[in-house]
């Protein structure tokens, strides 16, 4: 008899890279994030070099404790720590305190990584759960219009959502492009963003379907508000340069642990995601809350991640 053949085994991981792929892709991130590093210090001076300096080297050390605690491999080479220290610092106000900054980190790396078993473990982005726990724990101190007030920017979604899209109907979007408004230190910076964006599309590092569904889901969501009330609500592209969008499309939505794997699934998420933070500007609480769109986006990727187009013929016919 012929010995029966042996299980196939199949990974169910296709975003796991090997040691040294990984840490060139988090290099490559960090260099598309440099541009946008500069032009946060131009914009917000020394506070924000010792936020982003703060937030990556604190993740650094808290992923080498951790490793060392439940007794990993140590992992800080491969970057990973360090990108999501800096992601982290973009989306906080350039006046956050020492210690609101290292308990971000913090939290970033033991509830968004480490419980989840390390990199490529995790089912929500870490630095979107950072900013979610600070957040909710510490609202005053992350207002950014309330911390930021010697720094003559307007504040596009703060006025939005208190005084209506009057208030801001004559925002010139150069500013927003410039990074010019008050929000998050790295993730207002909106043409440093795009070009970082467009370079790691064009290196292959992010899928391509994200970004464009996200951007897309923005822009339709805005339209179905603004046009029939264009006198209450804000047109598509405020949405699209005003905050976070650009950093969310682009750095934190292709987290690659926590988005979906395939084509269709991809591009679905990027909607979702895209639409989620218009609904969030509109008729939430938060002026932004990207991060948030993001982290209930990364809650259906798996769902999404079932819908694959299946072969020809396929059904009870052909079995």
């Amino acid at each position: 008899m012929r010995p029966p053949t042996p299980l196939l085994t199949v990974s169910c991981a296709p975003h796991v890279h090997s040691g040294q792929t990984t840490r060139t892709m988090m290099l490559e991130i960090i260099m598309a994030l440099t541009p946008a590093v500069f032009m946060a210090m131009i914009n917000y001076g020394l506070p924000a070099l010792r936020v982003m300096a703060l937030a990556a080297s604190s993740a650094v050390v808290f992923e080498y404790l951790t490793t060392r605690i439940m007794e990993r491999e140590n992992e800080t080479d491969d970057l990973h720590a360090l990108l999501t220290g800096l992601l982290l610092a973009f989306l906080l106000p350039a006046s956050a305190p020492w210690w609101l900054v290292m308990a971000g980190a913090a939290t970033s790396i033991v509830l968004g990584k480490a419980i989840f078993g390390g990199l490529g473990g995790s089912p929500l982005c870490a630095p979107c759960i950072g900013w979610a726990v600070l957040m909710l724990s510490w609202p005053e101190l992350m207002d950014t219009e309330l911390n930021l007030l010697g720094f003559n920017f307007m504040a596009p979604l703060h006025q939005l959502k208190h005084f209506g899209y009057l208030a801001v109907e004559d925002f010139p979007l150069t500013e927003a492009l410039a990074g010019q408004q008050i929000g998050g230190l790295g993730a207002t910076q909106v043409l440093p963003l795009l070009l970082g964006g467009f370079w790691l599309l064009l290196r292959g590092r992010i899928k391509p379907l994200i970004p464009v569904g996200f951007i897309i889901g923005v822009l339709l969501t805005a339209a179905c508000f603004h046009f029939p009330y264009p006198e209450e609500y804000a047109p598509p592209l405020f949405h699209l340069f005003a905050g976070s969008t650009v950093f969310a499309a682009f750095f934190l939505a292709t987290d690659n642990s926590s988005s979906p794997a395939y084509p269709i699934p991809s591009a679905l998420f990027g909607l979702f995601a895209g639409s989620l933070l218009v609904i969030i500007r509109v008729w939430g609480v938060y002026p932004d809350g990207a991060a948030f769109a993001v982290l209930l986006a990364n809650l259906v990727a798996p769902l999404l991640d079932r819908i694959r187009p299946k072969p020809f013929g396929y059904g009870k016919e052909a079995i």
